[in-house]
């Protein structure tokens, strides 16, 4: 959520920098909202004054034994008056705060200004891509069949719950069960990262907290509850709500969490993209790195995270390039973002499979999560970042079409090898 005091200090600003992402800023309707908050607010102390001079007026006059009965009903009407002044001011309130909650946050200065995908920047690229070949994924992985199952069935999957749903069977689920444990070691044991174990359920608060809601409600999975619950889209959502209304000492900071779940999305206003195998999934898995530090260390923290993630990619020998979003392009929650992308020899091209974002301090004003620098003695929010470390689904498609050998087989990266216990991974 943007600062409310920057807001109403110097909306131009805000105006422009939200322009740099696309949105039209309604400063007629954010300037009517301040307007009646403001009158209603001077309205409702002024009658919260009258009220607090006619009780002691009416505490003298008892005392000297006179009338109240005049004072009484001054009072009954001024309280009347202030209940109703309270109620619209707190639904002028509420106005606002919706208002804000649907803002995306501020891009920070060094982000390249741009409209779209088009305008991002490559920072860099690692290792040699494969020469493009038509062996993708699905037709590698119908090699290794289990029984009556493909190594990745998508037709089990949409007899089960619907299209866009997939079964991963004998050693393609091995496989993919090894790179989770393979990066949540490399990330626990090389990188400093706790491993937290989150529920995969979380109320609408959590949402709202890291931004999915409002603005996103139709790409996330609600449950037909009493209460209302819904599925994570991302493990950032549970691992990040960890510091709600939190004040963290100094010495607690930087957190570094790092998670595997599933993860399950609606993909609204996604149809007919990247329908063929696991590259968009209603349902898939990751894993999310959370950083909490302190202010002034969220850049440095942003380089640090993405480092983090290319050294999986890296590990595992495949191609793959950092770009950095443009301002037009950048997710909801964040501030500055590093996209990784790996190469597909079987489509050609680089496809995002991890995005690392610096969210500055939007995600904690949602929390109310602060920190107290030892110098200071007012509290301030914490900076948030998250990443993935990286998704799954991707990564196994990337594995599977980088190192496929001609016989069919999948050489395995040195890396891996202790997690899966061959070399080769013979279909």
């Amino acid at each position: 959520m943007l600062d409310l005091k920057e807001l109403r200090r110097d909306v131009e600003a805000v105006r422009q920098a939200l322009a740099l992402r696309g949105m039209q800023f309604d400063v007629n309707l954010w300037q009517t909202l301040e307007a009646r908050r403001k009158v209603l607010q001077i309205e409702s102390e002024d009658l919260q004054s009258r009220r607090n001079q006619g009780a002691k007026k009416i505490g003298q006059a008892k005392a000297k034994s006179e009338d109240i009965a005049p004072l009484m009903q001054e009072m009954t009407d001024v309280n009347t008056q202030l209940q109703s002044r309270e109620q619209e001011l707190e639904s002028v309130q509420t106005d606002i705060q919706n208002f804000v909650l649907a803002l995306p946050n501020i891009p920070d200065a060094s982000v390249p200004k741009g409209r779209s995908e088009d305008d991002n920047v490559e920072i860099k690229k690692w290792g040699t891509p494969r020469e493009p070949h038509n062996l993708d994924h699905l037709a590698i992985a119908e090699r290794f069949k289990s029984g009556r199952l493909n190594g990745i069935d998508p037709e089990h999957g949409a007899m089960i719950t619907g299209a866009r749903f997939t079964v991963l069977s004998g050693k393609v689920a091995h496989l993919q069960r090894a790179l989770s444990q393979f990066m949540l070691d490399m990330h626990t044991t090389k990188h400093g990262y706790t491993e937290v174990n989150v529920p995969f359920i979380v109320h609408g608060d959590a949402l709202v907290g890291t931004g999915q809601l409002p603005k996103f409600a139709e790409d996330l999975f609600k449950l037909e509850h009493d209460k209302p619950w819904y599925l994570i889209p991302t493990a950032e959502v549970p691992v990040t709500n960890l510091i709600r209304n939190a004040l963290l000492e100094p010495a607690e900071l930087p957190l570094k969490w790092v998670a595997h779940t599933p993860c399950f999305r609606s993909e609204a206003g996604a149809h007919g993209k990247d329908t063929r195998g696991l590259i968009r999934q209603h349902q898939f898995e990751k894993v999310e790195l959370v950083h909490v530090v302190q202010p002034d260390q969220g850049l440095i923290a942003l380089e640090e995270l993405v480092q983090h993630a290319e050294r999986i990619l890296e590990a595992l020998e495949l191609p793959y390039r950092r770009i950095v979003l443009c301002t037009g392009d950048m997710g909801f929650s964040a501030t500055k973002t590093y996209d990784l992308e790996v190469w597909l020899p079987a489509q050609g091209c680089y496809r995002e499979i991890s995005s690392c974002s610096h969210c500055g301090d939007f995600q904690a004003r949602r929390l109310s999560a602060r920190t107290r620098l030892p110098s200071q003695k007012a509290t301030q929010y914490v900076h948030t970042l998250n990443g993935s470390g990286l998704a799954l689904g991707r990564t196994l498609v990337a594995l599977l079409e980088n190192h496929v050998q001609d016989n069919g087989a999948i050489a395995i990266p040195k890396a891996l090898q202790p997690y899966i216990d061959c070399e080769v991974l013979e279909p």
